[in-house]
């Protein structure tokens, strides 16, 4: 069985914190424990989520640990736009592309878990 270091969407969630951090550097102070805060620790859930899941003994468990990082994905989504509608990122912006891409990249690997037997 291949490693999670592998998979193409546990690399291009792991592009995307790099990213999210070095956007997030540039936030106001006041929001370090607030809207930065919330938006790295959801970044970071859906390569961690995806490799624990990837680790477990089953499939069922590999789908569980997907719709977790699934659920940080709409979580990170939701974030960056209240960054953009407070103006600390510019709309449209390089970094949701890469969210789509990720979003993109879980889907069709549930997809292809769902169907897999």
């Amino acid at each position: 069985m291949r490693g999670h270091k592998e998979l193409i969407v546990w690399q291009k969630a792991m592009e995307m914190v790099t990213e999210i951090y070095r956007l997030t550097q540039n936030f106001p102070k006041e929001e370090l424990y607030g809207l930065v805060s919330q938006m790295r620790r959801a970044a970071v859930s859906i390569p961690s989520n995806i490799a624990e899941g990837h680790g477990r003994q089953s499939k069922g468990e590999f789908r569980q640990f997907l719709g977790i990082a699934r659920g940080s994905y709409a979580e990170l989504e939701t974030q960056i736009e209240i960054a953009k509608n407070l103006g600390f990122l510019a709309n449209p912006n390089p970094i949701d592309e890469q969210l789509a891409e990720v979003g993109r990249l879980l889907n069709g690997l549930l997809r292809s878990l769902a169907t897999d037997n």
